[in-house]
């Protein structure tokens, strides 16, 4: 079993936002009618659930924080910071986390990239999605191609060092050539991150209802070949599926969960996962806000769920197998407590297929073709 516990992060959902995209399979939910008094009820809320779960990580450092949504901006700076400040008095912020929050690129809601940074955010993540302006109407983004640069010259002046934009590809009816001028027009903000990610249709979207013509599988592999010589170009290295960073520049949030790391969640909605030294337990609050603040006041938030044996070997997979640069057989006994044997037949299979080698030094990595079909090569590891 894990004798050392993992680094620690922390989820925080801001449910609300002013419209649902097209695409958008997120725990989101219109404002309220009467918003001032929701956001207090909400604040108050997440105060108490930070409260509840501080016991089962007393002593431990939260490593990172991320702000999601939702819409986190729609909140208040001094909203934002009420939390936080309840976060680092209930369970201790380290002094160098990384604390991100989505914002959108139209405006932000409610106060200014000062104010969050005032509050204690040091990173911001903008929902740009593309620089098509027909695409951004097909995607149900309320925001137009400029506003993305408008928002990211707005955090640089507020002291943001580190912005993340988000673009997305395999947009409908995307070419190639499209898919490509987004990345430049990302690129040319001199950003260091930017998520890069394909669409794909979930259910419970507008998409998935009615879906739209997506590219195809040849063209889906064009686009991520010409873009990442695009990222590559500006300096910026894909370290996960759908990120890339110049050196330095990795989320260190993403990494934590890709890596296995452990993450409190608070907020309607949000997931965790946490280990104990001998167990690794999931956990999952109500998706609704008004179901979150009712069972949240009967106590009873916050649904656990262990997790052994093959389905803690197929998790670690799930999210390892992202990352660029692999892993060890020593960090899986480490994070899952499980043997290395657990795995090794099916690393085995994976390589022979060659979707996975085994570096000189004893990394396992995805192939480019185990990263191009990641979704079978994570198969092979769920029984």
């Amino acid at each position: 079993m894990p004798a050392e516990l993992p680094p620690l992060s922390d989820y925080l959902h801001l449910p609300w936002s002013l419209a649902k995209c097209t695409y958008c399979d997120f725990n989101s939910h219109r404002v309220p009618d009467a918003p001032d008094t929701a956001r207090a009820v909400y604040v108050d809320a997440l105060v108490q659930d930070i409260a509840q779960q501080a016991p089962g990580i007393a002593g431990r450092t939260v490593e990172t924080v991320f702000l999601g949504g939702g819409t986190p901006s729609l909140f208040t700076p001094e909203e934002i910071g009420r939390v936080l400040t309840a976060l680092d008095e209930a369970v201790s912020l380290a002094a160098d986390a990384e604390i991100t929050m989505e914002v959108n690129p139209g405006a932000l809601e409610r106060g200014s990239f000062a104010g969050y940074r005032a509050a204690g955010v040091n990173r911001v993540s903008i929902g740009g999605q593309s620089f098509d302006a027909a695409q951004l109407k097909r995607l149900g983004r309320l925001h137009d191609p400029a506003a993305i640069g408008r928002a990211v010259d707005a955090a640089r002046q507020a002291g943001f060092e580190r912005i993340n934009v988000d673009i997305m590809y395999a947009l409908p009816e995307q070419s190639v050539d499209a898919a490509v001028a987004d990345v430049r027009a990302a690129v040319a903000l001199d950003l260091t991150h930017v998520s890069h990610y394909q669409l794909t249709l979930e259910p419970n979207t507008v998409f998935h209802a009615q879906p739209p013509t997506l590219p195809g599988d040849d063209d889906v592999a064009d686009m991520m070949q010409a873009t990442d010589a695009v990222f590559a170009a500006a300096g910026l290295a894909r370290y996960e599926v759908s990120a890339l960073a110049a050196p330095g520049e990795a989320c260190r949030h993403n990494l934590n969960y890709w890596g296995f790391g452990d993450y409190l969640g608070i907020g309607a909605g949000a997931h965790g996962k946490l280990s104990d030294g001998e167990l690794v337990t999931r956990t999952v609050r109500p998706n609704h806000p008004r179901g979150y603040l009712d069972a949240l006041a009967a106590g009873a938030a916050v649904v656990s769920q262990p997790v052994s044996g093959s389905r803690l070997a197929f998790e670690y997979m799930l999210n390892a197998l992202r990352l660029v640069d692999g892993f060890s057989l020593q960090d899986f006994e480490a994070r899952t407590g499980l043997p290395r044997a657990a795995v090794t037949g099916r690393l085995a299979e994976a390589s022979e297929r060659g979707l996975m080698l085994e570096r000189e030094d004893h990394i396992w990595q995805p192939t480019a073709l185990g990263a191009r079909f990641l979704n079978d090569l994570q198969a092979l590891f769920l029984d």
